[in-house]
């Protein structure tokens, strides 16, 4: 497919939902999209027993505890344990829960809230609980990024969607190589969309990506992701590492955020009201275009 109107064109090569947040991820070909983002995307979370949220940042063997959904429950595996099954409904009683500086209200999973609290706390070693998101308590990116754009999320960092370029993965691979570090994949930076027939890093550049097979939808970057320490840490293995972090140090550093390392684009969704159907699917293999933004 190929519109001269735009500066820049890709298409959809990845897409990733990561239903409990900093657990592993899950690759699918397709995906509900809402003004919060994909479907299922971080409704859950572990948090301490204080409503904390817990993260691969303190807690790298959340990497290797793998969620998968079936049409009525969120399963979980750890290797050694027997895998956990919870309604995707499962609310109980509320509570209240913490991610990052934002408190919000969460479902404590009620007769679930037990046997999830004894699994997560065996596998991860310290005392933890599951909670999931109360869709009818909408939690608000910022407005100083988002502007008047409507954006509620979940239990995400901040935002609906990140949008990472496989060209980005694939310069810093060349990086890694030329330093005789082993190469990684897109897991490391846990996008939700990953685009390919893109230059490196020009989901930096677009003013939006419009969806060329759903006229009038389209996806806003409008914050680039500052980077912590996951991904440094195997999504194979779990064990953290040194590499990822001082290769992006060495040429990701962002003037727009004071200097701090980004890699890849958070997003926003614009346009849903404009689109015939009431569901709106995303797909692996959708086209994509932007124009340049010149600041």
């Amino acid at each position: 497919m190929n519109d001269a109107a735009y500066d820049v064109q890709g298409q959809i090569a990845q897409l990733w939902i990561y239903p409990v947040k900093s657990c592993a991820g899950i690759s699918v070909p397709q995906a509900q999209l809402g003004l919060q983002g994909l479907q299922w995307d971080r409704h859950w979370m572990v948090v301490d027993e204080t409503g904390d949220f817990l993260t691969q940042r303190s807690h790298p063997r959340m990497a290797l505890i793998h969620p998968t959904l079936t049409d009525e429950h969120l399963v979980l595996s750890f290797a050694g344990q027997a895998s956990l099954q919870i309604p995707l409904l499962a609310q109980g009683e509320k509570c209240r829960a913490r991610v990052w500086s934002d408190t919000v209200d969460a479902w404590n999973l009620g007769e679930w809230a037990e046997p999830a609290r004894q699994w997560l706390s065996q596998a991860l070693g310290t005392d933890c609980r599951l909670v999931r998101f109360d869709p009818a308590q909408p939690r608000e990116a910022s407005e100083r990024w988002v502007g008047d754009d409507q954006a509620p999320v979940h239990f995400a960092d901040g935002y609906p969607l990140l949008v990472l370029s496989q060209s980005a993965v694939d310069e810093l691979n060349a990086r890694l190589a030329q330093a005789g570090e082993p190469v990684v994949d897109a897991r490391r930076f846990r996008p939700n969309i990953v685009i390919a027939g893109i230059e490196s890093h020009d989901e930096d550049r677009v003013e939006q990506f419009d969806l060329l097979e759903l006229p009038g939808l389209t996806l806003r970057p409008c914050k680039p992701c500052t980077r912590c320490p996951i991904p440094d840490v195997d999504p194979d293995t779990a064990v953290p590492g040194h590499a990822v972090g001082h290769s992006i140090q060495g040429y990701r550093q962002d003037p727009r955020m004071d200097g701090a390392i980004t890699f890849g684009m958070n997003a926003v969704v614009q346009g849903l009201s404009s689109q015939p159907s009431g569901t709106v699917i995303l797909a692996v293999g959708q086209h994509l275009g932007g124009n340049l933004r010149f600041d």
